[in-house]
């Protein structure tokens, strides 16, 4: 039974845990995408996205904070100043977990972690879905304002200065009189 296992201890002491996170969290970042293990990937997943979504905010405590989980300067400098401004726009979800099938030796599951933005096969295929940014809604008022346009462009072309005058004066007719009662009351104010 799982009572009360709030994470996976990976059949390590503490330390010795913390040292194979901050090992394998640099790796991730120095190198983007690293095989291991399913159950340390999955825990590697928890323990890197919060240092990543920390590394958004370049300040002199988000850096010490992070350094303080990995332990390595070249992989602080790597995620702030590589990682963070291209993942910026993300909410979230930094990371992807991939099983890559079985080890030789020990039938342990394998799989590949990586960044997400960093994954080249995968960023060459996303444009072509991401440059389609229409909504059914605006695609079907797109295709209904061509066919009824050529009707209505010459009738409002007549009508619409004789329209647009008028408002347009009523506009600036109060526009000029709320500064004036503004300065009035400051006046009065002083006065007093």
């Amino acid at each position: 039974m799982r009572h009360n296992k709030s994470f996976n201890h990976l059949g390590r002491k503490s330390g010795h845990r913390k040292a194979l996170m901050a090992s394998l969290a640099t790796s991730l970042i120095l190198h983007k995408r690293i095989n291991t293990t399913v159950a340390k990937a999955k825990a590697l997943r928890s323990y890197v996205e919060p240092l990543v979504t920390k590394s958004k905010e370049d300040t002199t405590p988000s850096r010490r904070t992070v350094f303080s989980y990995l332990k390595s300067k070249e992989a602080v400098s790597e995620l702030f100043r590589v990682i963070a401004p291209k993942v910026a726009e993300r909410p979230g979800g930094y990371t992807r977990v991939l099983k890559t099938g079985f080890r030789q030796g020990d039938g342990a599951e394998l799989a590949l972690i990586e960044f997400v933005d960093f994954n080249e096969a995968a960023l060459a295929s996303a444009p072509k879905k991401a440059a389609k940014k229409s909504t059914r809604r605006s695609s079907k008022k797109a295709e209904a304002a061509p066919a009824e346009a050529p009707k209505a462009e010459a009738p409002a072309a007549e009508e619409a200065p004789v329209k647009e005058e008028a408002p347009a004066a009523e506009k600036k007719a109060p526009a000029k009189k709320a500064p004036a009662k503004k300065a009035e009351a400051k006046e009065e104010a002083k006065a007093e």
